[in-house]
């Protein structure tokens, strides 16, 4: 599977309100012969002073469902891939769906472990909201650069153009960030430079297109159990029972974690709270967990989904993903089911972000109760 660059490092060399990004920053990322990008290459100079408030939260938004030749806008917000063919590849997958292409106008751009300059990947986005001729948006893939573009977004025109916007990774900075501001539920799901599997194109199809009520989501592809058959990949465990309804929040860890404490965090407050990750150690994924905790989020939230830790990387004397998903949950009064197709994973589900749900962990279900689209 084409799954994005590693956030890791990146993340880690960030300070918690994206978009200061600063010569010295580009210097720490490259290599010893690389040029040092200048900060205007980055769009730092057109930041906005950041004034730390959150604004009262938005009455909730919905988009058009999807429908065939509709004209879908790629853009690449974050990282790009390293040749023209995988952003060609993204504009065949898109009209494999049945769907018109237009692309960013910086689509094929490249900054080093950006796809172009800070500025101009949000000149994209909020190009493609407010152009009438597009339907909805689509993300080519996820890698690092999405929570610098948080103060350069045209939160008004997005309120007043509400479309589908879809991606995961490093695109939940995005999804965050604009149901926040404007309350918009937007699409927690594949991104335009994979193959969509069968289960990931009929959760598509069905959330997006079909639109169903009462659409249950995200539980594992079906499996038939035979003599010396048995589930092992896509199990689902229920961590704490009972059940829960609330406005679906979440996405990837890493970048939930990076948003705490910014304008650009979402209202946690009752939410059923989903998380996911890749290519992070056991104790990555402590730490972020545990800053979680210390933020009061736990005590927030009415629920909690665990998607797929894929890819955790060991080296050394480790704890498992398991135990430290155990030891943090075991505390929580609150319902905490493990396992959906939420991730880095060929089988991924499509999740409304900012819509409401209801939670059912004895029953291992998770279901949207509330409108999603138009």
């Amino acid at each position: 599977m084409n799954r994005p660059m590693n956030r890791r490092d990146f993340l880690n060399r960030t300070v918690a309100v994206a978009g200061l990004a600063t010569a010295a920053l580009a210097a720490d990322a490259s290599g010893p012969n690389e040029k040092v990008p200048e900060a205007t290459q980055l769009g730092a100079q057109s930041y906005p002073q950041n004034k730390g408030s959150k604004p009262q939260a938005p009455s909730p938004k919905l988009a058009r469902r999807l429908q065939p030749n509709m004209t879908i806008g790629l853009i690449a917000p974050a990282g790009n891939a390293f040749e023209n063919q995988d952003m060609e590849f993204a504009i065949d997958i898109v009209r494999s769906l049945g769907f018109k292409v237009i692309p960013g106008a910086h689509l094929f751009d490249r900054l080093g472990y950006l796809a172009g300059a800070d500025a101009d990947r949000a000149s994209d986005l909020n190009t493609m909201f407010e152009d009438p001729e597009i339907d909805a948006i689509f993300c080519a893939r996820g890698g690092f650069g999405a929570s610098k573009l948080l103060p350069l977004i045209d939160y008004n025109a997005i309120a007043r153009n509400p479309k589908i916007l879809l991606g995961y990774s490093d695109i939940t900075a995005l999804h965050l960030a604009i149901n926040a501001r404007t309350g918009l539920i937007t699409f927690h799901g594949p991104i335009a430079t994979q193959q969509f599997s069968p289960y990931t194109l009929a959760a598509f199809q069905t959330l997006l297109q079909t639109v169903p009520a009462a659409p249950i989501i995200a539980a594992p592809p079906s499996f038939t159990p035979a003599a010396g058959r048995a589930e092992r990949l896509n199990r689902l465990k229920t961590l704490r029972p009972g059940h829960a309804t609330g406005r679906l929040i979440g996405g990837n860890l890493s970048l939930i974690t990076h948003l705490l404490g910014t304008p650009y965090a979402p209202d946690f407050k009752d939410a059923i709270l989903f998380l996911e990750d890749v290519d992070e150690a056991p104790y990555r994924i402590d730490r972020m967990l545990t800053a979680l905790w210390l933020a009061g989020v736990f005590d927030q939230i009415s629920g909690l989904v665990i998607g797929k830790f894929t890819n955790a990387r060991v080296s050394g004397p480790s704890l498992s993903i398991e135990a430290i998903l155990t030891d943090r949950v075991a505390p929580l009064r609150i319902p905490v089911l493990q396992g959906l197709m939420i991730g880095h994973i060929d089988d991924q589900a499509t999740v409304p972000v900012g819509a409401m749900a209801h939670l059912d962990a004895d029953q291992q279900q998770l279901t949207v109760i509330g409108p999603y689209l138009t």
